[in-house]
């Protein structure tokens, strides 16, 4: 009797081994390599993460248009403008609360004040950024994408951009370098021992 349910064992053991690797997961599809995608399909790549994850909606200066604030044609992804001087601070409640100013440009909050960066292809931009900078930048949090700079301050979401993959990084690269060049040096932040000062 014993003789007899051995071949079944063997069976079932054999056929639960074979459902086990079958079900295991195989690799991945193979996503087409960044190497394989047209120049100008990688711009328009770019073009879509970049409007999809709002980067204009704080580093493009607003005007006030019919229907309220909207993006100014002129200035798409430069930053806040370095002509624009910062309006008066309520320094108290900067201490508790997160304040924009009317361009959505200038940010001030415990931190001090913070600018946000020109992303178009001009020198005052990533004009001269090199694509290992850019990905440390969103990677790191590196100002200027350099390793020994500051971190980058807030509102800049860097900690959730460090997830995108280099494919995506390469293609936000490769749009931002195609933007109209917009001549814009964004004035450096303020410490709150100097916004104390004010």
């Amino acid at each position: 009797m014993k003789n007899r349910f051995t071949p079944l064992l063997l069976l079932a053991v054999g056929l639960g081994a074979f459902a086990f690797v079958s079900c295991q997961p195989s690799e991945p599809a193979k996503t087409a390599t960044v190497a394989e995608i047209s120049p100008d399909s990688l711009v328009k790549r770019g073009d879509y993460l970049v409007t999809t994850m709002a980067c204009g909606d704080c580093h493009s200066p607003l005007i006030m248009g019919p229907q309220g604030p909207e993006p100014d044609p002129a200035r798409i992804l430069s930053g806040h403008p370095a002509n624009l001087p910062l309006a008066a601070i309520d320094k108290s409640a900067a201490k508790n609360w997160v304040m924009f100013n009317a361009t959505g440009t200038a940010v001030v909050g415990p931190w001090g004040v913070s600018f946000t960066a020109n992303l178009t292809s001009d020198p005052t931009g990533i004009g001269n950024w090199s694509e290992e900078q850019f990905a440390r930048a969103l990677k790191e949090g590196k100002s200027k994408g350099i390793a020994t700079n500051r971190s980058l301050l807030p509102p800049m979401p860097w900690m959730q951009y460090r997830h995108l993959n280099d494919a995506d990084i390469k293609a936000i690269f490769a749009y931002l370098k195609s933007t109209k060049p917009v001549n814009n040096l964004v004035p450096a932040p303020i410490s709150p021992a100097e916004l104390a000062k004010r």
